[in-house]
């Protein structure tokens, strides 16, 4: 009976007989995906640096208000 670690090194070898024609193709629109990804992650980095920096925070004065005790709860 085969083990794991085998039908992986079977799978493998029946992809690449089968897929040989395919592999240019398949290689060129991994590279095209990555590199998309690489613009549009660094797009959003730069879109979002303003927003993600810290920052003084905004004090807002206000009353300090007890709640009553008999009132139902939100």
């Amino acid at each position: 009976m085969f083990g794991l670690s085998e039908l992986a090194v079977i799978l493998l070898v029946v992809v690449v007989v089968l897929g040989i024609k395919k592999l240019p193709e398949l290689t060129r629109s991994a590279g095209k995906a990555a590199r998309i990804f690489k613009s549009e992650a660094k797009a959003l980095k730069e879109q979002g640096a303003p927003e993600a920096a810290p920052g003084p925070g905004r004090v807002v004065s206000g009353t300090v208000v007890n709640r009553d005790e008999s009132s139902p709860r939100a």
